[in-house]
């Protein structure tokens, strides 16, 4: 029946997820965190950019920056200022090929910002400009056959998530984990957040 796909294809969502907690390695992740801390405490601006679904993941992480106390800005906004040297720039491309992130990403590079990649192709263009990368498996939108990595973990058939979604919703989760990090290394707690929260919302 049409009414369990979405079930089914929950639980494979959540499943992949689940999987994906013991792939991402522990060490590109301490890496990302450290940067992190370092800029905040250096009062560094954080530039943080994805195309479509990977920047709606990429504005959710960026919000809860925001809570944190980060001076952090998303790449299309109207209000993004000038990145210098020592900014650094949160890049979300699940191919890495993505033409407008690997330009912007270069951009940044130019003037001395430090590059975060999130990607599950460490190999690819974004990969390459990236000073540190963070490996997320997901089914990208690029040819079945390149998508090994994630074949891997699901088993050899046609995932039920369409496109990149696995990706998408991996890179969500392991963000929110990311934040719960910087939380702990920050001293900053639930409340703090709150009082950084909107109180004037549409």
């Amino acid at each position: 029946m049409v009414e369990g796909f979405a079930k089914e294809a929950m639980a494979e969502i959540a499943n992949f997820i689940f999987k994906a907690i013991n792939v991402i390695s522990e060490e590109e992740k301490n890496k990302m965190t450290e940067e992190l801390v370092d800029a905040y405490r250096r009062g560094a601006r954080i530039l943080v950019m994805g195309a479509g679904r990977s920047g709606l993941v990429g504005k959710a992480f960026a919000m809860r920056l925001l809570h944190i106390g980060f001076q952090v800005y998303v790449l299309g906004e109207t209000i993004v200022p000038r990145i210098r040297e020592g900014d650094l720039v949160v890049a979300i491309s699940g191919s890495g090929r993505t033409r407008l992130i690997v330009t912007a990403a270069e951009a940044a590079k130019m003037v001395g910002a430090k590059v975060i990649a999130i990607t599950t192709y460490p190999d690819s263009p974004l990969g390459k400009i990236a000073d540190i990368i963070v490996r997320v498996p997901g089914r990208t939108k690029i040819a079945k056959e390149e998508d090994y990595f994630t074949r891997q973990i699901l088993g050899i058939h046609e995932p039920l998530a369409p496109l990149g979604t696995l990706f998408e919703d991996t890179t969500m989760v392991f963000l929110d984990g990311i934040v719960v990090e910087l939380m702990k290394k920050l001293g900053k707690t639930e409340e703090d957040l709150k009082n950084e929260h909107a109180n004037i919302e549409l």
